[in-house]
């Protein structure tokens, strides 16, 4: 390989870690952490100027719940297809393949609804009224994988890292669509980084995205007190506009959406309740 081809290949591969990265909600200081390598090494490798070890890669794409092939090759999966399609282009292709697949559970769906989006955006806050309007129980995705974990989410990515975060969040849900006919239900703002828990929910529940500004994501996350993920960048504002970014197409494939910039949770339940009774 040549000089241009071996920056080509660098720059493609430190896109795709930087794009995984940034899907999962995580800084640079927590992927060099779980990845047991420098921090210094991770901005090396996204800028692509790093010195590339198969070593270091495959501890980078553990640390991240991939394949270390994924890296390479990218998401060839229908979902992966999928997401590299133009919004209108994805908006056409579901449209599509719900009428052709929707069948029988679209009665079972009705009765479920999810509410997805960033951190920050007011999951939590219309859950619990959604919930109290249509007089099902309502439950946060985070607080069933802690349940199913036995111990708090911190401790689950301190002890084990992403991938068993990944599968305690699936089992989490799995078993919440089993034992509960009816519910609403508040899911952690990375879930649709695993297409497998993605696309079970999309099947499962109507999803509305909740979304809101990223000034107003920001704001209402450091009103609580806590800015994971990025609470170890000193550049936050940039990671936020990123996993906004990378996460809006995949944000989009919900049956409805909600914008919760300066308007009163009350009224977002309304019109979640209108959109829900058509």
């Amino acid at each position: 390989m040549d000089a241009i081809g071996r920056n080509r290949f660098l720059r493609t591969l430190g896109e795709r870690v930087r794009g995984e990265r940034a899907r999962r909600g995580m800084s640079r200081k927590l992927l060099a952490k779980h990845a047991g390598i420098s921090e210094r090494y991770v901005t090396q490798l996204e800028s692509g100027k790093g010195n590339v070890s198969i070593v270091l890669l495959n501890q980078i794409a553990s640390a991240l719940g991939l394949p270390l092939s994924r890296l390479f090759e990218g998401d060839e999966s229908p979902a992966g297809f999928l997401a590299r399609l133009s919004p209108e282009q994805q908006a056409e292709a579901y449209a599509l393949l719900a009428a052709t697949f929707a069948g029988d559970k679209m009665a079972s769906r009705a009765r479920r609804v999810a509410l997805i989006g960033l951190r920050g955006a007011g999951k939590t806050t219309l859950g619990g009224t959604l919930a109290e309007q249509l007089q099902v129980p309502f439950f946060e995705l985070d607080r069933e994988i802690e349940r199913v974990a036995g111990m708090s989410v911190g401790q689950v990515l301190e002890l084990y890292g992403q991938q068993a975060w990944r599968r305690y969040e699936l089992q989490a849900l799995q078993e919440l669509l089993r034992d509960r006919p009816s519910f609403v239900v508040a899911a952690g703002g990375s879930i649709v980084a695993e297409p497998a828990t993605y696309e079970l929910l999309l099947r499962s529940c109507l999803t509305v995205w909740v979304k809101t500004s990223p000034e107003e994501h920001m704001a209402r996350v450091i009103a609580q007190g806590d800015q994971r993920p990025m609470a170890d960048s000193s550049r936050a504002m940039d990671d936020l506009r990123r996993i906004l970014q990378e996460r809006e197409p995949l944000y989009a494939r919900a049956d409805f959406a909600v914008d919760t910039t300066g308007v009163p949770p009350e009224q977002n339940v309304a019109e979640i309740l209108r959109w829900i009774s058509r």
